[in-house]
């Protein structure tokens, strides 16, 4: 199967959109919550946790924010949840990322849609990764690729999103665009988070990992993998830059992952503007750029009606790219 990509629909690199948001006054969670819609260790539990303690260490809660991982169907039991169950919670926020927006697109959350949810803001957005384990073979990512074109088989993808979902479609975009025409040939593992992903590629079950940066870092740091590329446009800064892109590799595959939240449909005006105020706050302080510059975020600030449109577009062009990879149909 050959298609032709539509790069500009996965690129959120130089997007500098920027929507500002009155401070809302009057409402303050008594039990702030946030869904972690995977096992621990992922993006989406990085996402939870990293903004409930900073939203706390910098005064914008009172409360610490208790983060419930809630796994399955690639964000679809929390999204079912919140639907079905915590529909007027307006203490409840859940983490969120492209890979929700994939979902949805896609049709894989039964019966559910993106109306079905409020849409509060971004943190920043996370590059893609593709690494291996540190004792690997594989030193780059045309020989990874390589393998794959050769013998299929012989190499396993492991992700923390389900067959279609985000992160296999990144290495996907990076088959394609290295000339691999039959991109369904390429052997993709799904599993509950990145953080679990990372695990099998450790203990030898898979070959290589495909993931966000936010994900990987820890995994970095530890001496556990080797990032082989960053799905960046140009290197990152910082500690990251030793990581080398895919472009400068001869492979344009460029893409990069938003985070942010979604609240439940029927959570009141006055909560839900609260709760935009605070990630708006917490976004424009310097001690959240630090947290970014720390693990690899790239700018992204959108929020509230900003932020529903953005999801939107997101939703409409990852529809068109899942049919022209056969995904959907």
């Amino acid at each position: 199967m050959t298609f032709k990509f539509v790069r500009t629909a996965l690129t959120v690199a130089g997007l500098s959109v920027v929507a500002s948001f009155a401070s809302a006054e009057g409402y303050t969670p008594e039990n702030p919550e946030c869904i972690a819609p995977a096992n621990p260790g992922g993006g989406w539990d990085f996402t939870c946790r990293q903004v409930g303690k900073s939203l706390q260490d910098l005064g914008l809660l009172d409360k610490t924010m208790q983060v419930v991982n809630l796994a399955g169907g690639g964000g679809g039991v929390a999204f079912a949840e919140v639907v079905n169950k915590r529909g007027d919670d307006n203490d409840l926020i859940v983490a969120a990322s492209t890979a929700t927006a994939t979902r949805l697109a896609q049709g894989a959350y039964p019966g559910n849609s993106m109306d079905q949810v409020r849409w509060l803001a971004t943190i920043g957005a996370d590059y893609g990764v593709i690494a291996v384990s540190a004792d690997s073979a594989i030193q780059t990512l045309p020989e990874l690729l390589d393998q794959i074109k050769t013998d299929p088989t012989s190499i396993s993808v492991a992700g923390g999103s389900a067959v279609g979902g985000w992160d296999h479609l990144k290495v996907l975009i990076a088959a394609n665009a290295y000339g691999i025409d039959d991109v369904r040939s390429v052997k993709y593992i799904a599993f509950d988070g990145g953080g679990e992903a990372v695990t099998q590629l450790l203990a030898g079950s898979v070959q290589a990992f495909t993931g966000d940066i936010s994900e990987a870092k820890g995994f970095v740091d530890s001496g556990d993998i080797r990032v082989i590329a960053v799905l960046s446009p140009d290197r990152l800064e910082g500690e990251f830059a030793s990581f080398p892109t895919a472009k400068e590799q001869g492979i344009e595959a460029i893409g990069a992952n938003w985070r942010g939240f979604y609240a439940p449909a029927g959570m009141s005006d006055d909560a839900y503007n609260a709760w935009v105020s605070k990630i708006a706050d917490l976004y424009a302080t310097p001690e959240w750029k630090d947290v970014m510059a720390n693990n690899g975020l790239a700018p992204l600030d959108l929020q509230g009606d900003a932020f529903q449109a953005f999801v939107s577009d997101s939703v409409s062009k990852i529809q068109t790219i899942s049919r022209e990879i056969g995904i959907i149909k």
